[in-house]
């Protein structure tokens, strides 16, 4: 069984993308999201968004980073919890 080898132009190729992308990343910021209302008679699926974001009790804080898939989920329980944006330097 041959080992197909690859030129040295090929192997230069696939790291310059990930080179590109480590350097185009600006710094990351989190979000600090507390939970600051009861869930009780609010629909399940609020329930499971909160569960979701990692919180369980009243005043349970978690911190995420910044993306947009927390921003929809926070979105949807937007009047059950407060959110803090911490940027890291």
């Amino acid at each position: 069984m041959a080992v197909k080898e690859a030129s040295p132009q090929e192997a230069q190729e696939k790291t310059k993308g990930k080179v590109r992308a480590a350097k185009a990343r600006p710094p990351e910021k989190q979000l600090k999201i507390r939970l600051i209302r009861s869930l009780i008679g609010h629909p399940e699926k609020q329930h499971e968004v909160v569960r979701g974001l990692g919180l369980r009790k009243i005043n349970s804080e978690v911190v995420r980073n910044d993306c947009p898939e927390i921003w929809g989920m926070i979105k949807k329980i937007v009047h059950l919890v407060e959110v803090e944006v911490l940027e890291r330097k």
